[in-house]
This record gives structure tokens, C-alpha cells and sequence, in this order.
């Protein structure tokens, strides 16, 4: 087992029956832990990225650092409701329920080269919610990044079907 996926822990029946959530907090209490998985997240990314896009609220903790070490801007996509300004929004259906994102409206520039970042593809919901908002705002979806792919749910079958070609899991089971 990698160092990294032994530190990311299975609670099964979370948030709801049925469900086993990924806890990554003692990934990211280890410093060690945590930097090998920035690092092969990073080390999976195509060159010339403009902006990485992180979601929340996990998303956040890994599209950060990578946008510094690829000496890209941040911008974050999050919930309904938590941004100050006008914002774009597209609703999608998790794998147990559903949830709308936000983005600014002025987050990116046209053209934009994009890396999406996140810490778990499962349905491919959030990232193909995700890829809507980058289109209308005009950018390029250059290459999805994740930490774990839960390759069971089909994830990077929907990202296909959604025209996104270009994804790397750090972990898949």
C-alpha cells in the first residue's frame, strides 16, 4: 500500500448508509504525507497552466498549493450562497443527493488554461459542474488532477462522455 492511500481513511456509512467517505485529514496532518501528494498531483499536470480551480471544500486544500507550485492563480468554485459578487452557478446531482456551485463571473479570462483540481472523483458530478462553469466563462479545460478515483461510480466515464479526455487520480481503487 502507498504511503499516501494508507493515510487516507475509510468511515463507512458517511454521510448517510450505504456511503464510505475518504477521510483525508491524517493525510493531511503528515507532512510527508502531504507532500508526496502534492507533489504527484503536480507531477501529473500538462505545462503552460493559466489558473487551477479547486472546489469545496476539499478541493481547496489541494488546488492551492499545486497553483503555487505551478506558479498558476487560484480560483476557487464553491457552494450557493458563499461568494460576495455576481457569480455563475450550475446545479448536478453527488452520489447521494444534490448540490449547486458558484464561481465568480469575472474569475477567469478568456482563454484561460485550466487544471481542475480535486480530492475525490467518484459520480463526476462536482468536476463535470465544474467544466459547465469554465466553459461559459470562456476557458480551457486543460487536464482534471484528483487525489483518489473511486473507480467503481463510473466517474471517469461521465468526464468522458462530458468531453473531458485529459484526468490523473494519484490513487484509484
Amino acid at each position: 500500500m502507498s504511503p499516501i492511500k494508507s493515510l487516507i481513511k475509510d468511515v463507512p456509512n458517511w454521510p448517510q448508509p450505504g456511503v464510505t467517505f475518504k477521510d483525508i485529514t491524517p493525510l493531511l496532518a503528515s507532512p510527508e504525507g502531504f507532500r508526496q501528494a502534492i507533489d504527484a498531483i503536480v507531477s501529473s499536470v500538462p505545462e503552460r497552466i493559466d489558473v487551477v480551480v479547486g472546489m469545496e471544500a476539499r478541493g481547496f486544500i489541494f488546488a492551492a498549493p499545486v497553483a503555487l507550485r505551478l506558479g498558476a492563480g487560484f480560483a476557487p468554485v464553491r457552494k450557493a450562497g458563499k461568494l460576495p459578487r455576481e457569480v455563475l452557478s450550475e446545479t448536478f446531482d453527488l452520489e447521494y443527493g444534490s448540490a449547486t456551485l458558484t464561481m465568480h463571473a469575472d474569475a477567469l479570462v478568456t482563454g484561460s488554461r485550466v487544471l481542475v483540481v480535486d480530492d475525490v472523483l467518484a459520480t463526476g458530478g462536482t468536476i463535470t459542474a465544474t467544466a459547465a462553469l469554465l466553459n461559459r466563462l470562456g476557458a480551457e479545460l486543460v487536464h482534471v488532477a484528483v487525489l483518489l478515483e473511486l473507480t467503481a461510480l463510473g466517474g471517469r466515464e461521465r468526464l468522458a462522455a462530458a468531453g473531458i479526455d485529459s484526468c490523473s487520480a494519484v490513487i484509484s481503487e
